[in-house]
């Protein structure tokens, strides 16, 4: 069982309370009626299928119901660390060292 830790309500919570919600820190085009149809599909389905920390993007579903980001190794399937939605991506070079 994953333990999850939301960092609104700073609570550790089994991964049932939580749904996955994608990729993290993937921008919205600007304006999307001026997208081409390649660069719209790219948008919606393309992502990144990394080994090793991925940026996700998590919501507490039976808590606060909010939205945050995580870190996560997809080879342990650790997470690294949580933070608020909006927050800068954190420096994945300090995270690794905890893998060792």
């Amino acid at each position: 069982m994953l333990l999850i830790h939301c960092p609104y309500c700073n609570e550790t919570l089994p991964e049932v309370e939580f749904a996955y919600a994608g990729e993290a820190h993937i921008a919205r085009p600007v304006n999307p009626s001026e997208v081409s149809d390649a660069d719209w599909e790219a948008f919606l389905f393309l992502r990144d299928n990394v080994k090793g920390p991925h940026y996700e993007r998590w919501r507490h579903l039976h808590g606060c119901g909010r939205f945050f980001n995580a870190v996560r190794d997809t080879v342990s399937d650790k997470f690294l660390t949580t933070y608020e939605a909006g927050a800068p991506r954190p420096d994945l070079a300090s995270l690794t060292e905890r893998l060792k």
